[in-house]
């Protein structure tokens, strides 16, 4: 399963280096169990980075959908934020 992930990261990171001059705006976008400190969590990873943050609970109130608009520096850096958000714990990356 480790190969895959690494495949994957290396293949977005491809992607995103062609995609776009750097830095540059991109949208990140996370489903999560709605559970206060998770949801915190997502949020507290772009603190301090001029996100522009968007929350929708599902219709059950089960989940939270996270969506994030921010400048990044480059393909590198997104690959990173998605790997530290990897460790919470019910997170679903889009």
């Amino acid at each position: 399963m480790e190969d895959k992930t690494e495949e994957f990261y290396r293949r977005l990171t491809e992607e995103l280096a062609g995609s776009a001059d750097w830095p540059a705006e991109y949208l990140f976008k996370f489903i999560v169990p709605t559970q206060n400190d998770k949801v915190l969590a997502v949020e507290n990873a772009f603190n301090g980075m001029g996100a522009v943050l968007n929350t929708t609970q599902s219709k059950t109130g089960k989940y939270t959908s996270v969506s994030i608009n921010v400048t990044m520096p480059g393909p590198q850096e997104i690959v990173q934020k998605y790997k530290e958000l990897a460790a919470i714990e019910g997170i679903i990356s889009l």
